[in-house]
Formats: structure tokens, sequence, C-alpha cells
């Protein structure tokens, strides 16, 4: 095996034994990088030298299996249902929100990387979308500023899932209040 290999089979290795060790503790984010190394039969210092960082490795761990979680959706229907550029933003927010609904302890331990830590530079998987609905009418640059609003507003609204329904009676939990909640946020950034 080539050292190449090597270092894509020790990040799976990371990868697994993170979202393993999350799954099983009550907050993913009390994971340490001692254990997860341990688990994963490397030393601790791959954490850093495959991740950059304990928290980018919990992110790609939950992105992995969030990838996983969107394979098996709608994904590809909605993406070739010929809907305009904002259903489809519309559809696909809301398969994502549901993920984070459903996965909120992970949520929880994700969100704080993703607001301040994730590289900005990475496109988002709504700015094709963005960008389509503006037909030009706005810059790039823009465009990709509306998606990072959209996803992260998403993400924070839905990590402080208790404090939005005690305050504004919005039950995220509920299909239907995500969906109008969904709808009304992607409306008003897409006016």
């Amino acid at each position: 095996m080539n050292k190449e290999e090597k270092l894509k089979l020790t990040k799976e290795k990371l990868l697994d034994s993170t979202f393993r060790l999350m799954e099983a503790m009550e907050d993913p984010l009390s994971v340490t990088s001692r254990e997860i190394a341990a688990a994963a039969g490397v030393k601790p210092g791959m954490i850093n030298y495959c991740f950059g960082s304990r928290e980018n490795l919990i992110y790609q761990a939950f992105q992995k299996q969030y990838l996983d979680f969107l394979k098996e959706s709608e994904v590809k229907s909605i993406i070739e249902s010929g809907d305009t550029p904002k259903e489809i933003l519309k559809r696909l927010h809301f398969i994502v929100a549901q993920c984070l609904v459903e996965n909120h302890k992970f949520t929880k331990a994700i969100t704080g990387f993703v607001l301040f830590k994730r590289d900005l530079g990475k496109e988002s998987f709504s700015y094709p979308y963005v960008y389509k609905h503006y037909a030009g009418k706005k810059t790039e640059a823009e465009c990709k500023l509306i998606a990072y609003e959209l996803s992260t507003m998403m993400q924070l609204i839905i990590f402080r899932r208790e404090d939005v329904l005690r305050d504004f009676g919005i039950d995220l939990r509920d299909r239907e209040e995500l969906k109008h909640y969904l709808d009304m946020r992607i409306d008003l950034l897409l006016a």
C-alpha cells in the first residue's frame, strides 16, 4: 500500500471512529482526540495531520454521514425536476434541515465550526441555484454570500430550535413548520 492509500485509509478510520464515538455520547463534542485516535488505531497527531483540527474532523464525520443521507433521499429527482432554482433550493434545504433536526446532537456539535471556522471559499450546494435564480442580476460574489447566509442561518436556527419554539412558537421538529420557516427564509433572501 502506498503513502496516499495509507493516508486515505487513516482518514476513513478517523471519520468512522469519530462518528461512532459521537453517536454513543450525549454530547458529541465531549469526544476527545485521544479517544478518537485510540478507536481508529492511530496516533492523536494524525487528526491534525489529516484534518487540521478535531473540530474539522467532527464536521467532516457528520458531513460524510449527511452525504450518505442525501444519497438515500430524493435529491437527484429534485435537481432533475425542472422546477425553478428557487423551488429546488426550497426542496433541497428542507431535506438538509430535516437531517439537521433529526441529528440535533450532531448539529450542536458542528455549528460552531460551520459558523466560525469553515472555509468560506468552498462552494455551497446552494450557490448554483442562487446564481441561476438571479440570472446575472447579482454578481457571483453576491450570490455566494446569499448562499452562505441561507446555510448559516438555517444551521443557527436549528441549533437554537428550543429557543425558537419558546420565543417564536415555531416547532422546527414539525415538518410543516420547518418547511414554512425555510420557505419564508428563501423567499426573503431571493426576493
